[in-house]
């Protein structure tokens, strides 16, 4: 009783404010257009204050971040994370991942599953995945109903139904982001025309996966003419993309997609990033809109291992640190709506990234195994998910064993 007495005699000055100060970290908020060393403050869950110089007796606890860089948490918007189904599939159950495992220790407090459920199975997936995980976990829905599966499953125009499709996204705009369509092989539009017909009736962007490229339906005429301005085609990268002419140059089609408002996600995943394309591309001055993984299990052990990594190469390929960042948290904010995430201003959700900046000779893979030298590397060092630790390599948000 004297202990309680006593604290609440201290002088208001001397009582801690914050849970947790940041300190020292150089911090990157493109929303926020700042980027310099700055302390951030977290209180309740909330981003507090960023200062030049909070002082540490305002704090219960103090983390040195100093030659660090503190980001918002990153947003990955194309992961299958549509685990546990037992339902064998390119990138469903068995090659789908449980989101809490991989995206905490690669800084990522968002993800966004890429059509892995269908507006049939949404349900399920909510369920048995979303509800039960720490990570934030959203959705784009498949315009199939089944979403992506073996064999047919893709394939029939029956399942794509933009009526229930737009009906599941209205019941669950809490969680679901948009449309997706993948992997289609027909020659006909119908599976791209029926998720913007979706994505038309529910408001929602619609992310395209454009499968199997037909001389019956160009590319240039899904980005000139089919989809709408907000609309997202990830694999940007992609080999069979129509990208490079044969005198090494961007063909200029893909500058007229990005006027009219197309977004290009890189979507990396196990199949869709060649140096071939990007190296060329990234020079010239087409860069991709966001950032992301396209996480499954062929992917991750391959040459697209997790968010920094991805992150890493476009650091390398002469994208400024700033730009990197902002594709991979406040870009793909916008891009799937959801203006309060991907950014450090006061009262936002405290989901944090601190990332080390290593420079050294490393080496970067491609889809193909080829290899890029770099001289920079992004690792994840501390993830914060609401104000609480969630991912802490070197202990920085910690007490010493010690400590009395």
């Amino acid at each position: 009783m004297r202990k309680l007495a006593y604290f609440l005699a201290l002088p208001l000055a001397a009582q801690p404010v914050y849970d947790l100060v940041l300190k020292g970290g150089h911090v990157i908020d493109p929303k926020n257009n700042l980027n310099a060393v700055r302390d951030v403050a977290i209180s309740g869950g909330k981003i507090a204050a960023v200062a030049a110089d909070i002082p540490a007796d305002k704090a219960k606890r103090v983390a040195d971040v100093s030659s660090l860089y503190v980001v918002p948490g990153l947003v990955d918007i194309h992961v299958h994370v549509y685990a546990g189904t037992g339902l064998p599939g390119v990138l469903t159950g068995d090659s789908s991942v449980y989101p809490d495992p991989l995206s905490f220790r690669g800084c990522v407090t968002t993800m966004v599953d890429a059509g892995s459920a269908g507006w049939a199975n949404f349900a399920d997936f909510k369920q048995r995945v979303i509800t039960r995980a720490r990570t934030r976990v959203l959705s784009f829905v498949n315009i199939v109903g089944g979403g992506m599966g073996p064999g047919s499953v893709e394939q029939d125009p029956a399942q794509m139904d933009a009526q229930r499709a737009a009906a599941v996204v209205k019941a669950n705009r809490d969680l679901i982001v948009g449309i997706k369509t993948a992997h289609y092989t027909g020659p006909e539009w119908v599976a791209v025309e029926r998720a913007v017909e979706a994505g038309t009736l529910a408001n929602v962007p619609v992310i395209v996966d454009f499968g199997q490229f037909r001389p019956e339906r160009p590319f240039q005429e899904l980005v000139l003419k089919k989809l709408r301005p907000g609309d997202i085609y990830t694999h940007t990268f992609l080999g069979r993309v129509p990208m490079i002419d044969e005198n090494g140059r961007v063909r200029p089609y893909l500058f007229e997609a990005k006027k009219r408002g197309i977004l290009f996600d890189v979507g990396h995943g196990s199949g869709s990033f060649l140096f071939r394309q990007a190296v060329p591309a990234v020079k010239q001055g087409f860069v991709p809109d966001s950032i992301s993984t396209d996480l499954h299990t062929g992917s991750m052990n391959g040459g697209m291992k997790e968010m920094a990594n991805v992150m890493s190469k476009f650091l390398n390929l002469g994208m400024a640190l700033e730009d990197v960042v902002r594709r991979s948290t406040w870009n793909p904010a916008r891009e799937i709506h959801r203006e309060e995430l991907g950014n450090l201003s006061v009262g936002a959700g405290a989901d944090i990234a601190v990332l080390r900046l290593d420079r050294g000779d490393f080496g970067f893979l491609d889809i193909e195994g080829k290899r890029f030298r770099g001289r920079q590397r992004l690792s994840c060092e501390l993830t914060l998910r609401d104000g609480q630790t969630v991912w802490d390599l070197n202990g920085r948000a910690a007490d010493d064993w010690d400590r009395k």
